[in-house]
């Protein structure tokens, strides 16, 4: 496994899944954690805080790992599933031995075009901004089972290689999006669901530099008073709501994160003045951002 640059500590790093992998160009990886004897080795560039460009799927099958994905602490249980999607900001308190089945796929994996379908599902798109999935004794044995046929493929490097490990890949996330959908109550998809998730993606591209509702009605090709309704509708928020949530948890992953100063966040975030971004920051949480780095490092020291 290559060695991952460690970060500077005014920035998060993003971590490619061929740096992880060390194969080359990849879309699909696929490990095995067999304890202090297992293949799998953390680099200790994980310890810090850091982003994937990729989703990662793990199966735990033991183990007691501490680890925080944004600002919310996780205690890793046995046979339960994990799960992250690309962005979030990742830290691990500590390394431990883990056993388990781990697999990533890109996004580029998703863009092609029999694998689009895929995009929809619950557990790609994560509205909950779920991150684990309990397993009943059935669950756990599909599961294992498919993770387990997929290391043996991605292992074998046999006739079919990449068409046998995409079958396997639909199957999983398709059956974890139906647990996904029982466990956090996850509606069904329509038209307009859709809608918000493509709304929701543009955020994701554009935040730093677009806040203004009516720029992304255009780029959905919308009027901004349709576009407005339907994502009240499908949210029970405003589009305005959605843009400004996205800047909050971006304000705090970077005074978690990063020693920036609040004119250098206001500035990355695309505020005109530190003194409009604090009043904007302190009206949507009732504190101010100064504060807020206090108080979450408090926490989680």
């Amino acid at each position: 496994m290559p060695v991952l640059t460690a970060p500077e500590k005014n920035v998060i790093p993003t971590f490619t899944l061929q740096q992880n992998s060390g194969r080359g160009n990849t879309m699909i990886d696929v490990r095995e954690a067999g304890g202090q004897c297992g293949e799998f080795r953390l680099d200790p560039a994980f310890l810090q805080p850091h982003r994937k460009d990729y989703y990662f799927f793990v199966l735990v099958k033991s183990g007691d790992n501490r680890h925080w994905i944004d600002f919310v602490p996780y205690t890793v249980k046995p046979n339960t599933f994990y799960f992250t999607v690309p962005q979030q900001i990742h830290l691990k308190e500590h390394s431990a031995p883990m056993e388990g089945l781990m697999m990533s796929f890109t996004n580029e994996f998703l863009q092609l075009e029999d694998n689009r379908i895929l995009q929809q599902l619950p557990i790609i798109q994560n509205p909950a901004a779920a991150h684990e999935i309990q397993l009943s004794p059935a669950d756990l044995t599909f599961v294992e089972d498919t993770m387990r046929k997929m290391l043996i493929e991605f292992n074998a490097d046999g006739t079919w290689r990449n068409q046998m490990l995409t079958s396997w890949l639909r199957v999983l996330v398709i059956y974890l999006s139906r647990l996904y959908s029982e466990q956090y109550n996850e509606t069904c998809v329509t038209l307009n669901y859709c809608l918000l998730k493509s709304f929701q993606a543009l955020i994701g591209e554009h935040y730093a530099t677009q806040h203004d509702v009516a720029a992304y009605a255009e780029k959905l090709n919308l009027t901004p008073g349709h576009f407005t309704e339907v994502i009240k509708q499908q949210s029970g928020k405003t589009a305005i709501a959605h843009i400004h949530e996205r800047l909050i948890v971006e304000a705090k992953r970077r005074l978690l994160h990063t020693e920036l100063s609040v004119k250098q966040i206001a500035d990355e975030l695309g505020f005109e003045d530190a003194a409009y971004f604090n009043r904007f920051f302190k009206r949507l949480t009732d504190t101010t951002p100064i504060a807020f780095r206090m108080e979450i490092r408090e926490m989680y020291s």
